[in-house]
């Protein structure tokens, strides 16, 4: 994409992902790639073929995450001293769920992207009902809340696809919370209630 035009991300996510290598509990990738993205990290990661950053961060929402207090005591940067539109979990249970994602689309769209990618990680919902991720962090959003947010993501007709990352199926032996996460992803794609 970022050959093609300038594009957004809707980076949705319990945790930041901003780590830099030497700061990375685990050494994944995983809990770096939105410093990636937008140009935080080692070169041969952050500009191949000298097209770097991938993701301008004006051009990137990060929305439901709940690790800074982790995050900062094991010595991340600090997503909130960039240019990105940031809303924690706090903020979008403070603003509730519609005005958040109103709020973070318009922030996004107003650089005039040729459109925007979805980055989904099954970890920004409760714990409670999402248990199925490697990574757990208590709180996060419900079901209903997901189907909120990406029902909006598409009206603005300017996403253009989604990844959808960190679910473990080994830690869903029955397949019941699979089946509860991908009827709220359906449902927030056809525009279901």
């Amino acid at each position: 994409m970022r050959q093609s035009g300038r594009y957004g991300l809707f980076f949705i996510d319990g945790h930041a992902d901003f780590y830099q290598p030497e700061a990375s509990l685990s050494g994944e990738v995983a809990d770096m790639d939105l410093a990636i993205i937008s140009g935080r990290g080692p070169d041969i990661l952050t500009n191949i073929d000298g097209l770097g950053p991938f993701v301008r961060e004006e051009d990137i929402v990060l929305f439901g995450y709940r690790d800074a207090e982790q995050s900062t005591t094991y010595g991340s940067q600090d997503v909130r001293d960039t240019n990105m539109h940031v809303f924690d979990l706090l903020d979008v249970k403070e603003l509730k769920i519609t005005n958040a994602v109103s709020l973070a689309t318009k922030g996004l769209l107003k650089n005039r992207i040729d459109g925007f990618w979805i980055h989904l990680d099954a970890d920004v919902l409760d714990d409670a009902i999402m248990p199925a991720v490697d990574y757990r962090l208590e709180d996060g959003l419900s079901y209903s809340d997901l189907t909120e947010v990406l029902k909006a993501l598409l009206a603005t007709k300017h996403a253009v696809g989604m990844t959808i990352t960190i679910f473990n199926p080994h830690l869903d032996l029955d397949g019941s919370i699979a089946n509860k996460f991908v009827s709220s992803i359906v449902d927030g794609l056809l525009g279901i209630s």
